[in-house]
């Protein structure tokens, strides 16, 4: 009975982590600006990732393997984090992310 319902806990927040990255790439495509396709895709991919590694977490055999999956995400994190920075300031620095830009003097 206990084996079932991890299993169908497991497949309740994979499924829900895949909701959340159809629901980031659905952003993706339809926000009109950079920034707004940015907030949609990091925050949806995060959020999608973290339910699919409680998920398997779940299913491990070890907790080796659940700390390898935490270290996984934790990076994710990380790399999404930046990486959407450095795009962010990339756009506006160019003035292509679609928004009026309020940029003080001598800042950049």
């Amino acid at each position: 009975m206990l084996e079932l319902a991890t299993d169908a806990l497991t497949v309740a927040l994979t499924a829900a982590g895949l909701v959340f990255f159809l629901a980031g790439t659905v952003g993706l495509i339809r926000f009109p600006d950079t920034f707004s396709r940015l907030h949609a895709l990091t925050k949806a991919d995060n959020l999608g990732l973290g339910f699919i590694v409680l998920g398997l977490a779940l299913q491990a055999e070890s907790w080796h393997a659940v700390v390898k999956l935490g270290l996984i995400w934790a990076l994710a994190l990380v790399a999404a984090g930046t990486a959407a920075q450095l795009v962010a300031r990339t756009a506006l620095r160019a003035d292509e992310g679609g928004r009026p830009t309020r940029q003080a003097e001598g800042r950049e």
